[in-house]
């Protein structure tokens, strides 16, 4: 993501978002260190790891949307070359929801109880459009019918707790699509759905993608997910990314320990035991001296007591001593 890479698109052009060196810190605490990613027009990243590794906290930070206490320290995340890092909250009312999208996973949560769904995907609208009210109304419900919820028109009158959990989610869709974005973070957007739901989600925010030309973040612990729908992945570890590059390489062929193991532990027919990850993922309070996955990785030597960056190895971009050398894991 260093020289140079990150300010040329995979197309050739600027990328939609960059974000570069981004430290996050929540209480002093270190979340985010030191990430970086490029998305461009119409792509897909897929950002992936195990809980707490620090993929929800960067598409909070791209959202402006830190929880309290937590402030970026050092680096930049850019909108089509626009600096995000440091907008005050009225810009920030304008670039959320206009300029960027966000779908989170529990879609019950992220709507209003109290309004009607409708007038949810309308008030987008209404808000960043200035649109009137019967016009955003009629935008919303037709909003409603692309993401695929049945009887739109009827559907907008209802309260969320009277629709399925994929009938939501296809409203926070129509909620997150319907000004336009230029990027979409999507952080676990089928988790709570069965594995049909799952891919009729998958699918429809492809066709949107497609359609609108959105630059989307997907986050997700599910590799299978991640591997359907996305052009390129970044697998995180203890608030960084330890390796990036296009989703066939990596996900084929993981150069770094950590993602080679993330790789054996998915469940495969016919194989009677499941393959684990030894032990736990470092505290960030207790980061270990060097590469934080060295205590776990069957493959430490000495340097690995240096933390090492991310670097080019073969296709991707990869954060391993090991690996460096051309030895494959």
């Amino acid at each position: 993501m260093r020289r140079g890479i990150l300010h040329t698109g995979h197309n050739g052009l600027m990328p939609t978002l960059v974000v570069e060196d981004l430290h996050v810190e929540i209480g002093g605490l270190p979340i985010l260190r030191g990430v970086n990613l490029n998305v461009d027009a119409g792509e897909t990243l897929g950002v992936v790891g195990e809980s707490g590794c620090g993929k929800s906290m960067t598409g909070l930070a791209i959202m402006g949307m830190l929880p309290p206490g937590g402030k970026v320290t050092k680096g930049s995340i850019k909108l089509d070359g626009r600096e995000l890092v440091g907008l005050k909250p009225k810009e920030w009312q304008d670039i959320r929801g206009q300029q960027i999208g966000l779908v989170m996973q529990d879609p019950f949560t992220s709507l209003n109880p109290l309004m009607r769904v409708g007038d949810q995907v309308a008030e987008v609208l209404r808000l960043h459009r200035g649109m009137g009210k019967k016009e955003a109304a009629e935008h919303a419900i037709q909003m409603l019918s692309t993401v695929g919820v049945p009887s739109p028109a009827d559907s907008a009158r209802k309260y969320p707790h009277q629709m399925s959990g994929g009938q939501r989610q296809r409203v926070v869709i129509a909620i997150a699509f319907i000004a336009r974005p230029k990027v979409l973070i999507a952080d676990e957007p089928t988790t709570a759905l069965d594995v049909t739901l799952q891919a009729q989600i998958l699918r429809l925010l492809t066709t949107l993608q497609e359609e609108e030309g959105t630059a989307v973040v997907l986050i997700s612990h599910d590799i299978g997910v991640i591997g359907s729908v996305s052009d390129r992945v970044s697998v995180f570890y203890a608030g960084r990314a330890v390796e990036s590059g296009p989703v066939e390489e990596v996900l084929r062929r993981g150069k770094h320990p950590y993602t080679a193991a993330l790789l054996a532990a998915i469940p495969v027919p016919g194989r009677e035991r499941l393959l684990t990850i030894g032990g736990q993922p470092p505290l960030l309070s207790e980061l270990p001296v060097g590469c934080p996955f060295a205590p776990r990785c069957a493959h430490r030597f000495e340097k690995c007591d240096v933390e090492p960056n991310l670097e080019p190895v073969g296709g991707t971009e990869v954060a391993c001593w090991w690996a460096s050398q051309g030895v494959s894991v």
